[in-house]
């Protein structure tokens, strides 16, 4: 592949629901550009950008590729992204590197909840979109409808550059609305023709509405329209252009990805309308001074880390956007963010999983460098000179979480370093050791990425888990006040043992965990003894007293006892300080606390009546609602969880707003369990040490 300067470069997100066609929509691009030979179907599974055994099994994408084309003197780089929305930190991750978004959308299923959520990245990242409505040759392929739901749901923005000639089985070709001519594929080839008689009157009238959509983006063009003059095709290009650019336009081609009509077409609009990587600038960080930096495409090299892939016989593999400058092989590589140098022998880009070496890269161009072993996704690589930080990619939080286990005993670490390593590859997989709970904790997005994550776990690295329930962190408490004698007294020849305390515990009410009192007068307990007995406290009331948990919110006073001068020692003391405790908390009317969670979901409307019954039913309290800032017709429903009751709310919501909610949720308080609940755990918690 040869050198190409930045403005000859274009970097596209492709993005859809999944089932759109996107990724046959790329493979189709890479086709025509002669970039592959062949391309697979769905129905054959054999997909060049989906070649992973989880997305061949399950024929979805599941990570992010990038896929490099040559078309009249430019190179795109295409970035094909996962339709399923629990892989959404894969697209996440290829947003950072593109320059403009292609939403592919089939011309059967129209807008779906994850058309949406891709519009929304856009917006929200300021990027600009251009769709591509795909499958025109479906069977119930309906184009102007389509566009219409996307108009309801994205606004007028949405502006047809085609339309097409036919549809479903008749679907025979397309009409440019800005030239006013049209193609008819024959047999796999196509042919240039006029605007069928039956159709100029429909093109017509779209080509209206471009021209009106163009005006509006250059002052100069408006005036012209409104005199009534009609503006010239370069004219309405560069308005259209503008209007892309601001987010003020979204163009809308169409065509069958499978029959590759309509790609070329597809091609040369990407070129025309997508930003040129040399207007590129992004916002860093100096990390010498902290100072923010406008970094331009010709400043000195730098480079942002956007994704990492780790394969246990080829290695790391880096995936690198360059913002500036450039890169030769051979170049040294300073990690700004590690603050350290890499070695890097070589640099390549892919396709699918074919390797295409480079000897040089510029400003805009997307590059992957294996073996680098500092490296991370977020990192930044810069010139020693110009040390600039980028911020690293906004990832969504995993909320679903489950422990795991080896299925094989004595496979601890071979479990822990795989599930690093996956996490290395997937920042929306987070690991962690709980201590209390002694749990190998696992946070992803839902059900069908924790298979996706078994999987390659089981496949990679050669080790498979058993799941578990994860651990919940309740707490012990007591509601009264009472005083016990604990006395510990041993003689077995020789020096014995002998420690005697009396202790007084009672609820403490300040927000304090634990507080210990010495209120002992005269001398009765010696003061090289007391941090004994609050040791001994301490440790008991970690273990817990009723159901093996710790005790919180509690007070306890040492009011008096006494020594033998030969036979007391500190381990005598902490012994009598554990049985004052044992024979006290079950007087002083202990209870069990719960963790309690504010729980914030994010869904439309309509769904609000099912979202609040559904808390009702895991003992929430709702906190109420209120409109979403940015959002139409989305609300936000407040309320108050156990924690215990939102295992599998991933799952839940997801199914009772069809894919369409989200959630988050912090650590509130703790609060008293319900009666039935602390019998069922205490009697768990006395059956378990029975065994």
């Amino acid at each position: 592949m040869k050198e190409y300067a930045s403005d000859k470069i274009r970097n596209v997100a492709v993005l859809s629901h999944d089932g759109a066609g996107k990724t046959a929509v790329v493979e189709s691009l890479l086709f025509v550009c002669g970039a592959i030979d062949a391309v697979g179907t769905g129905q054959d599974n054999k997909h060049i950008m989906d070649f992973e055994p989880e997305e061949i099994k399950r024929n979805v994408t599941i990570q992010l590729g990038i896929a490099p084309c040559e078309w009249e003197g430019y190179k795109l780089n295409f970035l094909d992204t996962p339709g399923y929305s629990e892989f959404c930190g894969e697209v996440r991750a290829a947003l950072r590197a593109s320059d403009g978004i292609l939403l592919v959308v089939s011309a059967e299923s129209g807008v779906e909840i994850d058309t949406e959520r891709a519009w929304d990245y856009g917006v929200e990242l300021q990027l600009p979109r251009m769709v591509y409505i795909n499958k025109m040759d479906a069977e119930k392929a309906n184009f102007f409808d389509t566009l219409e739901k996307m108009r309801a749901a994205f606004g007028k923005s949405i502006m047809p550059l085609q339309i097409p000639i036919g549809e479903g089985t008749d679907f025979r070709g397309i009409i440019d609305v800005c030239k006013m001519i049209a193609w008819e594929w024959k047999n796999g080839k196509q042919e240039e023709i006029k605007v069928p008689p039956e159709y100029m009157s429909k093109a017509r009238e779209v080509r209206e509405m471009c021209m009106e959509a163009a005006a509006e983006g250059d002052d100069s063009l408006l005036e012209k329209y409104l005199e009534g003059e009609e503006l010239t095709l370069e004219e309405l290009r560069h308005g259209l252009r503008q209007g892309m650019l601001t987010g003020r336009v979204c163009p809308v081609m169409c065509g069958s990805a499978i029959r590759h009509i309509g790609t070329a077409e597809l091609l040369g609009r990407l070129i025309r309308y997508m930003p040129d990587a040399s207007q590129k600038i992004m916002m860093g960080t100096d990390k010498k001074t902290g100072e923010p930096v406008m970094v331009y495409p010709n400043k000195p090299f730098t480079g942002f880390v956007f994704k990492t892939l780790i394969d246990p016989f080829s290695g790391k593999l880096s995936y690198i956007r360059i913002f500036s400058g450039e890169l030769k092989e051979g170049d040294k590589l300073y990690n700004v963010t590690q603050d350290k140098e890499e070695k890097f022998g070589k640099m390549f880009t892919l396709i699918g999983k074919k390797q295409l070496p480079l000897a040089k890269a510029v400003a805009g161009d997307i590059i992957v460098i294996p073996k680098l072993s500092n490296a991370r996704t977020g990192d930044t690589f810069a010139a020693a000179e110009f040390p600039v930080e980028y911020d690293s990619v906004r990832f969504p939080a995993p909320l679903h979480t489950i422990a795991m286990v080896p299925e094989k005993k004595g496979e601890d670490e071979k479990l822990m370093s795989a599930l690093s390593r996956i996490s290395e590859e997937d920042p929306t997989c987070q690991v962690e050791k709980d201590p209390e709970g002694r749990q190998l904790l696992v946070r992803c997005m839902g059900d069908v990425h924790l298979d996706h994550i078994i999987n390659k776990m089981e496949r990679k690295y050669g080790v498979t888990a058993i799941l578990q329930d994860v651990y919940i962190p309740y707490r012990e408490t007591i509601r009264g006040s009472i005083t016990m004698e604990g006395k510990h007294k041993k003689q077995s020849g020789g020096h014995g043992q002998f420690g005697h305390v009396f202790l007084k515990i009672e609820p403490l009410t300040d927000g304090n965990e634990f507080e210990f009192v010495d209120a002992v007068f005269g001398g009765a307990v010696p003061k090289q003894y007391i941090p004994a007995v609050e040791k001994g406290v301490k440790e008991t009331l970690q273990k817990g007293l009723i159901a093996g948990y710790p005790m919180i919110n509690v007070k306890v006073t040492l009011t008096d006892g006494s020594y033998h001068p030969v036979d007391s020692s500190e381990m005598a003391f902490k012994v009598a300080a554990s049985i004052a405790l044992k024979k006290a908390v079950p007087e002083a009317k202990p209870v069990l606390l719960e963790p309690i969670y504010t729980v914030d979901v994010v869904i439309p409307e309509e769904y609000m009546g099912d979202v609040m019954g559904d808390f009702s039913g895991r003992r929430g309290r709702i906190l109420g609602m209120e409109h979403h800032r940015n959002r139409e017709g989305i609300i936000v429903v407040k309320a108050q969880v156990p924690l215990s009751e939102m295992k599998g709310y991933v799952t839940a919501l997801r199914s009772m707003t069809q894919g369409k909610g989200t959630f988050n949720m912090v650590f509130f308080d703790y609060e008293e369990v319900p009666k039935k609940t602390t019998d069922e755990i205490i009697s768990d918690y006395i059956t378990s040490k029975e065994e």
